[in-house]
């Protein structure tokens, strides 16, 4: 019986680095997460990535040498070329072709991915959405992005930047996104912008709890909230009836067995997760609200890294049985 391969997953964020090896059971060893250091630009960053992924792999001493590599990062992307066109997290970052670089420095080929994308197939293979055919997966953190697992497959799109979750349009004409459109849920319920509609507003309004808040961000937002701050409560209740708006109309519109929440925004626990699974409860149309669950994520900070393993396992596997 030939050994399971393993994969080295790279996950490039925009604040983080996180690598590890991934094996066909999901688990990740070896792990490795350093700051970006963006500022830098490519060259540096990707020499960093690179270094880190060999000592990811002598790390998790397997006995058996890596077979591919996956890779999760920001769109847009081109997955079949393995090239980072423009990612806006990574700024500088153009026509990057980080597919052939990491052929040429491992060794194996390499499988490029969103990483809302690839965190959407982590969870469904090794997460919370085990077992289910269609899944929706949320990432509301810094930005906002998503995926969707329908029918048991990863939905990608005709270029492969399908599932842009976070800049469906919630508000016409409203708050300036970092896609360049007005109105996008990103603009509105990501961490980044939860924290400048509290700092906007405290131009205007006093709270003791937030004014203290240094930097102020979306956990201090959140925490203020559940202590009862009057401003906090409304920026808080604003960020809660949007998802919920924004899911119940992706709810209605996929009809998936399970909504999965993850990112940063989502450590509120049942202060974000209860009015949203009410919203999607209360207005999505009623097949759709009698069959889905909104759950929060399970595999946490490594959730891409599992994602961008299993993209690079499953297409070991396509190639073994083609």
């Amino acid at each position: 019986m030939s050994t399971p391969p393993a994969v080295l997953s790279l996950d490039i964020g925009g604040t983080k680095l996180a690598v590890g090896v991934v094996t066909s059971d999901g688990r990740v060893h070896g792990l490795i997460v350093e700051p970006t250091h963006r500022d830098e630009g490519p060259e540096a960053v990707i020499a960093r990535l690179f270094d880190m992924g060999h000592r990811a792999v002598a790390d998790a001493a397997l006995d058996t040498p890596i077979a591919a590599v996956g890779i999760s990062c920001g769109g847009p992307l081109d997955g079949a070329d393995g090239v980072l066109l423009c990612p806006p997290h990574l700024p500088g970052w153009i026509d990057i072709p980080l597919g052939s670089m990491v052929l040429e420095e491992f060794g194996v080929p390499a499988f490029l991915e969103n990483d809302a994308t690839a965190a959407a197939l982590g969870e469904h293979r090794f997460g919370a959405g085990v077992g289910t055919s269609t899944m929706l997966y949320l990432t509301v953190s810094t930005g906002v992005g998503g995926g969707s697992v329908v029918h048991g497959r990863l939905h990608r799109g005709a270029a492969g930047n399908g599932g842009e979750l976070g800049h469906i349009m919630v508000r016409p004409g409203g708050r300036l996104c970092t896609c360049g459109r007005r109105g996008c849920l990103e603009a509105y319920v990501s961490g980044t912008a939860i924290a400048e509609r509290a700092a906007e507003a405290l131009e205007s309004t006093e709270s003791p709890a937030l004014a203290g808040a240094s930097p102020l961000t979306a956990a201090s937002v959140s925490a203020a909230a559940r202590d009862g701050d009057p401003l906090a409560e409304r920026i808080w209740a604003e960020t809660t009836d949007i998802l919920g708006q924004a899911l119940t109309d992706l709810v209605n519109m996929f009809e998936p067995e399970l909504v999965v929440l993850g990112g940063g925004v989502t450590r509120s626990g049942a202060m974000l997760l209860d009015p949203v699974t009410e919203a999607v409860a209360r207005d999505a149309m009623a097949p759709a609200a009698k069959a889905v669950q909104v759950v929060l994520a399970k595999l946490g900070d490594v959730v891409c890294v599992v994602g961008a393993g299993v993209v690079a396992l499953d297409a070991l596997a396509e190639v073994s049985h083609a």
